[in-house]
């Protein structure tokens, strides 16, 4: 085999997530409000466009919305994604997307709802056929980290995140009609980051090896690529082999550094990084559990079937009706 040397390079320590989120370096702000009545929809510019209006020089931005009021989903793939109040949506990577409401319309250009920048204050779009009102407070974020690397995709390209109590979403809601009231001023800044590092922990509190080192694998030569690969593929037949061929290193020297850093093999790796996949969709889309099946990489129903009841204890329609209940 040609390629990368199979020297072991030094690995950082592995970090808790939740320490290593309480360092993200970021920056960005609230950037827009939205009042909208059904029906609507819109679709978002693409992702590059977004970074260029938001943050001048970046290649992506991190986008958020929070739900103030009302039901929407979201949608980068054609899979809707639903959030009610209180909840915080997430694009790590920024991605176009359709956001709508309850009653199915064609979405518009979110380019024509609003003046270019640069604006004077917070803007507001109000948008929609006069129906039940659903009310978004938007916001991005920079950062250089490799969590935000859409290479890597240690994230999925938009995921809902839901307070866990009835407290958090009551300082959620005050917070940012706190920070709206301020037109998006630098204290939304502060806010925006504390909003987005606590989303990302609860998040990423049930994603694989969240406590045994996956900020470490994020900036580690050969796990890096590898996490990339798995995570960009999740539903293809990955074999050690053919995972170590794609980093050009050995299968031995890649099983060592996947147990040394993330605890686990690769092979286990990816069957928990697809439990964690099919929770999302569980609780936040309304596809079939065959269709779910498919899209995490198992070839059958029952074959998913059996393996989420392994890992969760309970069946997926069981499991989707205490996430979705």
């Amino acid at each position: 085999m040609t390629g990368k040397p199979e020297q072991m390079t030094e690995t950082p320590d592995p970090e808790p997530v939740a320490p290593a989120l309480d360092k993200l370096r970021l920056e960005g702000a609230i950037f827009l409000r939205g009042e909208y009545s059904e029906a609507w929809a819109f679709e978002s510019v693409q992702a590059e466009m977004a970074a260029a209006i938001l943050h001048p020089g970046a290649e992506r931005v991190i986008l958020f919305h929070v739900v103030a009021n009302g039901r929407c989903f979201i949608s980068t793939d054609g899979e809707p994604h639903w959030a009610d109040t209180g909840d915080i949506i997430v694009l790590p990577y920024g991605d176009q997307h359709v956001m709508g409401g309850v009653e199915p319309v064609d979405p518009v250009a979110m380019a024509s709802l609003i003046s270019p920048p640069p604006w004077s204050e917070l803007p507001v779009v109000r948008h929609g056929s006069g129906g039940g009102r659903t009310d978004i407070v938007c916001g991005y974020l920079y950062s250089e980290d490799p969590l935000f690397d859409p290479a890597l995709r240690a994230l999925p390209s938009v995921f809902v995140v839901r307070p866990p109590d009835e407290a958090t979403k009551q300082w959620v809601g005050a917070s940012f009609e706190y920070a709206v009231a301020g037109g998006g001023d630098q204290g939304s800044t502060r806010l925006s980051e504390l909003l987005l590092t606590e989303a990302l922990k609860l998040h990423l509190g049930s994603a694989p090896a969240a406590d045994h080192g996956l900020m470490a694998a994020l900036r580690d030569p050969v796990l890096a690529p590898a996490l990339g690969l798995l995570h960009g593929e999740p539903d293809r037949h990955w074999t050690v082999a053919d995972l170590a061929g794609q980093v050009a290193v050995s299968r031995s020297v890649l099983d060592q550094r996947f147990r040394q850093v993330l605890g686990r093999s690769p092979i286990r790796y990816l069957a928990d990084w697809r439990m964690h996949l099919a929770d999302d969709l569980l609780a936040e889309t309304k596809s079939n559990v065959g269709a779910i099946a498919r899209e995490v990489g198992y070839e059958s129903e029952e074959a998913f079937s059996r393996a989420f009841k392994r890992a969760r204890g309970l069946s997926p329609a069981a499991w989707r009706a205490t996430r979705q209940g």
